[in-house]
């Protein structure tokens, strides 16, 4: 008997579980308006509001959530209010905020976000990680680039 009376098998079970840990991703954010205005000579490249930030990686998340923060740091547009369930099963309105350009390793996408009060913990949810094309690792715990596509990102079409 193992760990208060269970077999060998559940307490490697249990073991395994108390090890995984919450997977967290350095993340650059960038206020995609400001990248527009510089690709149309507006304003130079070093007034693009930017940020690194390090965010929960949920695939349990559809969208991916800032923080007001964030928000106000990147000044980005709120572009439209949005209805959404929390994981204990409230549905909350919060505002969207974007565009977004999100960026992982050699990997981009442009998104909008659903802005979370205050500087609560941001999200990373499963469409800018379906969009960049990464996975989580499951050994080692952390967000890779997939490794079969290590160079680009290849979506799926249908």
């Amino acid at each position: 008997m193992f760990l208060n009376g269970c077999s060998k098998r559940t307490a490697l079970t249990l073991k395994k579980i108390n090890s995984m840990g919450l997977i967290y991703a350095d993340i650059e954010l960038i206020n995609a308006d400001d990248l527009a205005f510089v690709r149309r000579h507006v304003i130079g490249e070093d007034e693009v509001k930017r940020i690194h930030v390090k965010m929960l990686v949920d695939t349990g998340s559809i969208y991916m959530c800032i923080n007001e923060s964030v928000q106000e740091q990147l000044q980005l547009a709120i572009v439209e209010k949005r209805k959404g369930q929390l994981a204990d099963g409230r549905i909350v309105e919060y505002d969207v905020a974007g565009p977004i350009e999100v960026r992982f390793k050699n990997r981009r996408c442009v998104v909008d976000a659903m802005v979370l009060p205050g500087d609560n913990e941001m999200l990373l949810g499963s469409i800018p990680l379906e969009d960049m094309d990464v996975l989580i690792h499951p050994t080692r715990q952390e967000l890779i680039v997939n490794p079969d596509h290590p160079y680009f990102a290849q979506m799926k079409l249908k």
